[in-house]
């Protein structure tokens, strides 16, 4: 027996906050094939609640039911779920699609009535900088060879730009990219369609990557200092372009003022004295072994501090002027943070109390400055960190860059080959995607790569048909899309230290025909609401052909794309899952031959060809 026709979306008019705080729900159920009894189940105190929903409307092909929901009182989260029952049979709809019975706790709708993420976030594209890499906006502030010694590196090095990078040193080898660089490019980032950056770690720190923070409080002087962060977000916010900084907040340098491993401070550091001011900021699991202390993925670089210890509490979340604080005020104002490695932080060694960390951390955050926007790193799935309540958004790598490479490459998170067909490719995006409030969902920071991975155009052999399908899906997939500096242009490059490589700015040297390819999809994106904020439904998903839609108020957008090398004619894409007929459609990306008849669209693809049509729905009711 058929699946029956079973719609609801987390966005109007399917879902609406009523002036009483419940909200409003709606379900549309095909006609044809009427149930005796439609019904909204929900937990408002933990135990099964059956509304029995009202038919308000036939709209074509559609019963329309509404009912209102009950907040739990008792929890931030609200999930809920629908009954459908026949005279011999039921259906149920929840967050994952369809099921002959009551589903799993973990697959219903969900909603945050007390936490939403910025309202902002869904509108922009982002643009990952790592600053070293980026521009050398002013030489005289560069890094000089031996300027100081990097540990048991040696000598730090300066070096061309563009110069190959020595994968025996890569930490110590400065190329001179700077805060002012950033600043210079602003045409060039408003141009491609960039609406917000997002910067690798900025603040005082002897290594090129900056993940080894030695000073908190300021930005590294060779990067600018101070003022050069000061100017670029003077700069930025005449262009509306927003700003998120990293915070490493798990760990410091060795070579920081609290641990001072190599005595370059004129205070006893923890490593040095069991006594020092700050020594029980770190975990030493052997108090009369300074190297018995407890560092990040065994890294003795990298000591991890204590977020329980109540300096460090104070220092950089609690204290009224708190580093998570500090750079979200004037002349700064950032917009955010994305909080690096936010599921290992924690209360002493193992993330104890991880979450208790991270709900202090926005806490401190959202009361300096409401509407900042919290992004935590996360290499696995992150279901339990975007509930609302930690984090508004994760680096979306196992909700759409896993996936991606998946299906696109044929490689997993570790390189490890992987076979997966459209139908496994929507299923991870759906797991991913349902377990979480869908106004997270588009907040949700997808990429295709980034600092910590080799960079796509790599991965897929540089095959450029292939890396403009991975960009329209970053473009038209729930979430924000960011793009990792140079991708633009067709960088390349395996993984660290080689997908850091500078910037080249020769535009003689970039594929012009992959950079005008992303300023279009951003333009798609700006000029489309339902690409930012539109629900999404699957239309197909079946050996190397994947088609969905997005869709807010009577506009949809229908992506349709074939992976595969050879060619797909006749290619039928079922409509019926959409709210509302289809018409009107014209093409936004691609020129294969289609044709809509019915409730089926025709089409005919080329190899690794996509078809991006936009269309308007007819009997969408309110």
């Amino acid at each position: 027996m058929l699946e029956p026709t079973m719609i609801h979306h987390q966005v109007a008019p399917f879902f609406e906050r009523r002036v009483t705080g419940h909200y409003r729900v709606q379900l549309r159920m095909d006609a044809a094939d009427a149930p005796v009894a439609v019904f909204l189940r929900s937990e408002p105190d933990n135990e099964e609640r059956l509304v029995p929903m009202d038919l308000i409307a036939e709209h074509g092909r559609y019963r329309v039911y509404t009912a209102e929901l009950t907040p739990n009182p008792a929890a931030a989260v609200t999930v809920y779920a629908f009954k459908a029952l026949w005279a011999n049979r039921q259906c149920w709809l929840d967050a994952a699609g369809v099921s002959p019975r009551m589903p799993l706790r973990e697959r219903f709708f969900r909603v945050n009535t007390e936490e939403s993420p910025p309202d902002w976030v869904p509108d922009q594209v982002f643009y990952q900088i790592f600053p070293e890499r980026f521009r050398n906006g002013d030489p005289a502030l560069s890094p000089r060879s031996g300027a100081y010694v990097l540990r048991d590196d040696g000598p730090i090095r300066a070096k061309a730009w563009g110069e190959p990078i020595d994968p025996q040193h890569p930490n110590s080898e400065f190329y001179g990219g700077d805060l002012i660089g950033v600043r210079q490019s602003l045409d060039y980032l408003q141009d491609l369609g960039v609406t917000a950056i997002y910067l690798n770690p900025i603040f005082t720190s002897p290594s090129v990557h900056k993940y080894d923070t030695e000073d908190f409080a300021h930005v590294d002087p060779y990067l600018g200092g101070d003022a050069a962060l000061a100017d670029l977000r003077a700069a930025t916010v005449g262009r509306g372009i927003r700003i998120l900084l990293d915070a490493v907040f798990n760990h410091t340098s060795d070579t920081h003022p609290w641990f001072n491993r190599w005595g370059t401070h004129p205070d006893k550091g923890a490593y040095q004295d069991v006594a020092a001011p700050f020594r029980s900021a770190y975990t030493f699991h052997d108090a009369a072994d300074p190297d018995s202390y407890h560092c990040w993925q065994g890294s003795k670089v990298l000591p991890v501090l204590d977020l329980g210890d109540p300096q460090v509490r104070a220092y950089l979340i609690d204290g009224e002027h708190a580093i998570a604080r500090h750079w979200l005020r004037p002349p700064y104002c950032v917009d955010g943070w994305r909080i690096d490695v936010a599921h290992m932080m924690g209360e002493g060694t193992g993330a104890r109390h991880n979450d208790r960390v991270l709900r202090a951390l926005r806490l401190a955050i959202k009361d300096e400055s409401p509407r900042a926007y919290v992004l935590g790193e996360h290499f696995g799935e992150a279901t339990r960190w975007l509930q609302g309540d930690q984090e508004d958004a994760a680096m979306n790598y196992y909700g759409f860059s896993h996936p991606v490479r998946a299906f696109l490459a044929g490689q997993d998170v570790n390189y490890h080959p992987i076979t997966v067909d459209a139908a496994d490719f929507d299923q991870w995006l759906t797991d991913a995607r349902s377990r979480i409030p869908y106004a997270n969902q588009l907040c949700q920071f997808n990429l295709l790569g980034s600092h910590d991975t080799a960079r796509f155009l790599t991965l897929i052999g540089e095959d450029p048909g292939l890396m403009r399908l991975a960009l329209l899906l970053l473009f038209t997939y729930p979430g924000v899309p960011c793009i990792y500096y140079g991708d633009e242009i067709g960088m390349t490059g395996g993984n660290d230290p080689y997908n850091r490589a500078c910037f080249d700015w020769d535009p003689k040297h970039w594929d012009q025909d992959l950079r005008t390819w992303v300023q279009t999809l951003a333009g798609l994106r700006r000029d489309h609401p339902a690409l930012r904020r539109g629900a999404y439904q699957t239309l197909l998903a079946v050996g190397d052909l994947f088609a969905c839609a997005r869709i807010l108020g009577d506009e949809v957008i229908m992506l349709i794309l074939n992976r595969a090398l050879d060619p797909r004619s006749g290619v039928r894409i079922p409509l019926v899952g959409l709210p509302g007929s289809a018409a009107r459609l014209a093409v936004l990306v691609g020129d294969c031959p289609w044709g809509l008849g019915g409730d089926i669209l025709s089409v005919d693809l080329g190899g690794k060809e996509a078809l991006l049509l936009r269309g308007q729905l007819s009997e969408v009711p309110g």
